[in-house]
């Protein structure tokens, strides 16, 4: 149908820009570490900021989008994201700084959570899986930010001009794909919705949350920490140092773009034990890297591996939630941001107190628990929680 492939299409510009948006800023740490003279200790602090508040702007966006639907909290909160990005390059000093990050953080859990609302919401529409190809371009996004960072800083671009040349664009592409975007009666069943978020039953998604978690702290390692890593581990100049976040983002990408006729053959489980594999042999390569290249081999296998994991992620949360109310999708996306503030927070201390090689034996461990959780992926008939009688 029109209407269908107009919402698929407008999903597929969020997922872009917030893919952009992301990378754009996290290819850029190593940077604003130098600009505010930050060691490594402050550093992890710093970055506990943005999941922590993107937590909050994502239980923001879960109940808004209740009731108004996630296409009017997208397009509120994706391009408040875009500015976000450009007043951290711009702050001048660390509570300006904070201050951005705040901001960036609120917008980027709204964006994640409605985003992948929209995504269910077109699933469930088309009647077969689709949500790993939205994934998918997040990721090609991802890479183009993360190559205009290395081309910006090839030419010398301040990060004020950086962040601006990328995120106007990306801003005036999210306001007119928020036009296209489900409405609350396309996205929502109303019949079921008068079901209460208390009411909706946890233990089916503890597997999801755990593995969106695990997933998460080799995510922000890499996100984090990938640039710092390239920089002092493997003495890589500002040229090469975002190639490795560039070619995590490069082979999630490829990944996801056959991912969903994967999904179909084999089922989500599989899918997903084969992924927690092959993330935790990408680690192994990080750590044991004695080369640069082998250094950018190792990310480049981890993205491999972890990339199936978020897109199956929601999938599941979404079948477990046949209303569209949202609720599992939005408790699923909290885990996204716990995994970054443990990965933050651990890799950051272990790197303080020893180095960042040692550092990211942490996430590689946690990647091989992904293996024994792909069983919480099987499909299954969602329980049927009672219906509130007032």
């Amino acid at each position: 149908m029109k209407r269908d492939r107009q919402a698929r299409l407008a999903t597929f510009a969020v997922f872009c820009v917030q893919g952009l948006t992301f990378a754009t800023l996290l290819t850029q740490v190593a940077a604003l570490q130098r600009k505010h003279g930050l060691s490594d200790g402050e550093l992890s602090i710093l970055l506990l900021v943005v999941p922590v508040i993107a937590g909050a702007g994502s239980v923001l966006a879960g109940t808004l989008a209740a009731r108004f639907g996630s296409r009017r909290v997208l397009r509120g909160f994706q391009p408040l994201t875009c500015v976000a990005v450009v007043l951290t390059g711009l702050a001048p000093t660390l509570p300006l700084l904070v201050a951005a990050l705040v901001l960036f953080g609120v917008g980027l859990g709204g964006v994640d959570a409605g985003m992948n609302m929209q995504g269910v919401a077109v699933e469930r529409r088309y009647g077969r899986p689709v949500l790993t190809g939205f994934h998918a371009l997040w990721s090609a996004a991802a890479v183009i930010g993360a190559l205009w960072a290395s081309a910006a800083a090839g030419r010398h671009l301040d990060l004020p001009a950086t962040f601006a040349i990328a995120m106007v664009p990306a801003a005036a592409v999210a306001a007119v794909a928020a036009h296209w975007l489900c409405l609350p009666e396309e996205e929502h069943v109303a019949a079921e919705t008068t079901r209460t978020e208390a009411r909706f039953p946890w233990k089916p998604i503890i597997p999801l949350c755990l593995a969106m978690a695990f997933l998460y702290v080799g995510d922000a390692s890499i996100s984090n920490f990938g640039s710092v890593f390239m920089e002092k581990i493997m003495n890589a100049s500002a040229s090469v140092v975002p190639l490795a976040l560039g070619a995590y983002q490069a082979t999630t990408f490829l990944v996801r773009v056959g991912g969903d006729r994967f999904v179909q053959r084999y089922g989500p489980a599989m899918i997903v034990r084969i992924g927690g594999a092959v993330a935790t042999l990408g680690f192994v390569a990080i750590v044991a890297a004695p080369t640069q290249p082998l250094a950018i081999a190792g990310f480049a296998l981890t993205g491999i591996g972890l990339s199936v994991v978020a897109p199956q992620s929601f999938s599941t949360a979404g079948r477990l939630d046949p209303a569209g109310t949202g609720v599992a999708i939005a408790r699923v996306n909290m885990f996204n941001y716990v995994g970054f503030i443990v990965g933050a927070a651990l890799v950051g201390g272990i790197a303080e107190a020893a180095d960042y090689r040692v550092a990211f034996a942490a996430p590689l461990a946690l990647a091989a628990v992904i293996i024994v959780l792909a069983r919480g992926f099987q499909p299954r008939t969602p329980p049927v929680p009672p219906l509130t009688v007032s």
